[in-house]
């Protein structure tokens, strides 16, 4: 969702452009109440602010853009820049986020896949040789048996050699 805040009557007019560029519903607020009650309860990619609103209420924007949260700041001037402008701004904002989050998904996915492979590679080591220790009861070989199996599979899906 996305979150325009302006005093200017045109804020619909823009709402319904980017909400078209963008697929994503799009609300308008017309004062840092309005802004601040909608970023309370909602989640949003993005919140766009109007120039205009910066320079009228400079303190209430401040506390606005401490509760953010994850969405991305856009800052245009509405009374300049056309609605072509502002959509194209917003879309090209979402596409940054879109990337940014992609990159730190694919980081955590690394950083996971390290950490757990290092566990897998010990859990390995250690079966084999408890396995390959003389008197070890029936039960408990068929245990370690298993518990080496289910980590040999771990290792394959976590793309390891085996």
């Amino acid at each position: 969702m996305i979150l325009i805040v302006t005093p200017t009557a045109g804020a619909e007019a823009c709402a319904r452009s980017i909400q078209q560029a963008t697929s994503q519903p799009v609300q308008s607020a017309h004062s840092s109440q309005e802004a601040s009650t909608f970023l309370r309860g909602g989640e949003y990619a993005a919140v766009v602010f109007d120039q205009l609103f910066l320079d009228a209420e400079p303190e209430a924007a401040e506390q606005l853009l401490d509760h953010l949260a994850g969405a991305t700041p856009l800052y245009v001037n509405l009374a300049i820049h056309g609605m072509e402008r502002v959509t194209r701004q917003v879309r090209a904002a979402m596409q940054r986020r879109k990337t940014q989050e992609q990159g730190a998904r694919l980081s955590a996915q690394r950083m996971l896949r390290s950490e757990l492979s290092e566990t897998v590679t010990a859990m390995l080591l250690s079966c084999d040789m408890a396995l390959s220790m003389r008197g070890l009861p029936e039960p408990a070989h068929e245990k370690l048996r298993t518990l080496h199996d289910l980590a040999r599979e771990l290792s394959a899906r976590l793309g390891q050699p085996g």
